[in-house]
């Protein structure tokens, strides 16, 4: 029996599929990786309605309770997935009776407002609102396009592609400021980031090591986005060295 499960929560439009290069990196430790595709992501079937970071938490602790995974864990968040994490420790798991995680890990982590984000919703409001413009007799044919360039303005590509109740559920994802509760994280804290990342930026990096009170931050000199996967080798082993 593996000593520690660390269970991997990926970010927004990312699966199981996302921690492959951290698997490989691990498999040989003692560890057990366990990955669940999200709702509304990989095999998972959408939420009948939108849901919030708290609901999100609540479905990962159902799933820990569902597979007996209770204690003796270690948590991980990239992006999205580092928001669920962060409101897992602050909260929820104590709610729901469980144990905290002996470690956190967050890669790239969300959940730091931003002015840009307050326009990323605005126009996602707008772009509901554009269906008012665009029913305008002459306005119509300019639909597909019109919406295109909004969302690449606000740079949310994926809110295209999502099916309207994801649409909501980002939208309640991005709006909600997850600063106030980093002093309340009371786990040892591990943070990974590139410098390049252009999603959520470093200066959240320097942010979440100064407000989280145990955290330790790596940092990858001209690594995006994708730190989970591009440094996974290295997120390894500070992840081997904390056990």
């Amino acid at each position: 029996m593996s000593k520690y499960t660390l269970i991997c929560l990926h970010g927004w439009g990312g699966s199981t599929e996302s921690f492959t290069e951290l698997r490989t990196a691990l498999k040989d430790s003692d560890i057990k990786i366990v990955a669940p595709d999200l709702p509304g992501f990989g095999d998972e079937p959408e939420p009948n309605k939108p849901k919030t970071n708290d609901d999100y938490a609540n479905w990962v602790i159902k799933h820990m309770k569902d597979n007996g995974i209770e204690s003796n864990y270690l948590l991980l968040g990239h992006s999205a997935g580092g928001r669920i994490a962060i409101k897992m420790v602050t909260g929820r798991l104590q709610d729901a009776g469980l144990a905290l995680p002996d470690h956190l890990f967050l890669c790239a982590a969300a959940g730091i407002h931003h002015p840009r984000h307050t326009k990323r919703v605005i126009g996602l409001i707008l772009a509901k609102g554009g269906k008012v413009l665009f029913s305008i007799p002459g306005f119509k044919r300019l639909e597909p396009l019109g919406k295109k360039l909004l969302y690449k303005l606000v740079r949310v590509h994926d809110y295209e592609k999502a099916s309207e109740v994801m649409r909501k559920t980002m939208i309640n994802f991005t709006r909600e400021n997850l600063r106030p509760l980093l002093k309340e994280i009371t786990v040892p804290t591990d943070l990974f980031w590139g410098t390049d990342d252009g999603m959520t930026p470093y200066g959240d990096a320097k942010i979440m090591e100064a407000e989280i009170p145990n955290a330790t931050l790596h940092s990858y000199k001209g690594i995006h986005h994708r730190v989970h996967r591009d440094r996974a080798a290295a997120i390894a082993d500070v992840i081997d060295a904390r056990l």
